[in-house]
């Protein structure tokens, strides 16, 4: 049994600090497709799983550069150039009266990178998952803290990887979607 596509190894801890030294260690020996499943947030697990920043607030801020980019020249251009009318004596490119339809189109683009990148970046959505066929992480949203390696990590092997997380003190270990 050694590498599986779709083989999922789920492992429990018994509490927040045992997890946190655990994905440490899953860290440290060098895997990088693991997840930790906690029923609230736990300070410093990101770290502890080596996860850097999101590149979502990058996605938005394009996003809105670009809403605001095409905002403008939208209006300059049907303003100015497209049809120029003169209105209570004002000149032909009165920026003023571009805000509201600017921060409009800057915060609604901004909206949808913000949401289409994060389903992108969660792979979501997903409508199966190994981890779905786990009686027992059913309860980690209750009182229970999880961790699961997958098999697309390239140090994935399922005994080689289930004594690992034992050795860390991971208890009732399961091999999902063999």
């Amino acid at each position: 049994m050694a590498k599986e596509k779709g083989t999922v190894i789920l492992a429990e801890f018994g509490s927040p600090a045992e997890l946190l030294k655990a994905a440490s260690k899953l860290r440290d020996a060098g895997y990088k497709s693991f997840d930790c499943h906690s029923p609230f947030p736990i300070h410093g697990l990101n770290q502890a799983m080596g996860i850097g920043r999101s590149k979502l607030a990058f996605f938005a801020g394009v996003a809105a550069a670009i809403g605001f980019t095409i905002a403008l020249a939208m209006q300059y251009w049907m303003s100015t150039i497209d049809y120029p009318l003169i209105v209570s004596g004002k000149p032909f490119n009165s920026y003023p009266a571009y805000t509201p339809v600017t921060f409009a189109l800057t915060v609604l683009l901004a909206a949808f990178a913000s949401f289409f990148g994060m389903l992108f970046l969660s792979k979501l959505p997903r409508f199966n998952h190994p981890l779905f066929e786990s009686e027992k992480f059913e309860k980690f949203s209750d009182d229970s803290f999880f961790i699961s390696v997958e098999s697309n990590d390239p140090l994935f092997n399922t005994e080689k990887t289930s004594a690992l997380l034992n050795e860390i003190g991971g208890k009732n270990l399961e091999v999902l979607g063999e």
